[in-house]
């Protein structure tokens, strides 16, 4: 054998091994690479729409917040008008409750004052009777001088 016979058969076998790898091994290589590259790239698309996903959540997250706030401002404006409205509704039933207690008590002393005036007519009224007996020396009847009582009682 020569060399340039050992050369060409190298050149041959090399060429047929060439050929074996094109038809049989690199299609699936490229398929293998090709499938990766596209799960890189979906990783990398899934990655930044996750990052995507999180700003967006994070604006409605502070959002949420931001209105949850005003809405417990909201209601803590509205706890201290209701609170000095319930303050002020008890100033006025108390006021009330007073000036209905006074006036009560006006009524009464009124009363009191008018059963006294008329336990006092009554006491002068016996007084006066008795007085006109002694100066008459002789007993006056109440029942039959009742008109002339009640006289007495309305002018005093």
């Amino acid at each position: 054998m020569s060399f340039n016979l050992t050369l060409i058969a190298q050149a041959v076998a090399f060429a047929l091994f060439i050929w074996f790898t094109v038809k049989f091994i690199w299609p699936p290589l490229l398929r293998a690479i090709e499938a990766r590259q596209k799960q890189i790239a979906d990783g990398l698309a899934a990655g930044e729409q996750g990052r995507q996903s999180l700003e967006v959540s994070k604006k409605k997250s502070d959002e949420a917040i931001a209105d949850a706030r005003s809405r417990a401002a909201e209601i803590i404006a509205q706890a201290e008008k209701r609170d000095a409205q319930m303050v002020e509704a008890a100033k006025v039933a108390a006021k009330a409750e007073g000036d209905r207690e006074k006036a009560a008590a006006k009524a009464e002393i009124q009363q009191e004052a008018a059963r006294a005036r008329e336990q006092l007519r009554d006491q002068v009224a016996m007084l006066a009777i008795a007085g006109a007996e002694k100066i008459l020396r002789r007993e006056v009847d109440a029942k039959a001088h009742a008109e002339l009582l009640d006289g007495i009682k309305k002018q005093l």
